[in-house]
This record gives structure tokens, sequence and C-alpha cells, in this order.
């Protein structure tokens, strides 16, 4: 495990550290937890770009639908 130093305003911190208190849980986790939760957002992002390209290049390219839809 790394550890990292953050710097914020004294008004900020104190927030936090009621908002952790009200959570029971410390600055350092909320902050671990909100990384965990970015990083993870970014990889689910990535695979589904990768699977909507698959399923892209899937789809004849020629693909239409107009045809066969009525106007209405």
């Amino acid at each position: 495990m790394k550890n990292i130093t953050v710097s914020v305003d004294d008004d900020t911190y104190r927030r936090a550290r009621i908002k952790a208190t009200e959570q029971d849980t410390s600055v350092s986790a909320m902050v671990r937890a909100h990384l965990n939760n970015l990083a993870s957002a970014e990889i689910k992002f990535k695979e589904l770009e990768r699977r909507e390209k698959e399923l892209r290049r899937q789809v004849p390219e020629a693909f239409s639908a107009y045809d066969r839809l009525p106007r209405d």
C-alpha cells in the first residue's frame, strides 16, 4: 500500500472530518474509497468502450433500417 499526502484548506479538512465521523470512518478511508471509485469507473468505462467497438464491428457497414420502418 502506498501513502500519499494531500493538502487541503482548514475548512475542507474540518468538514471532511465531520463527515467521516458521521459515517463512522476516517478521512483516509473516505479518500481511499473515492479514489477506488474513480479508478473503477475508468476501468468500467474502458471496458464498455471496448465492447461497443466490438459490437459495432459485428454490424454490417451497409446497415440501414430506414427502408423497413414506416414514417409514422
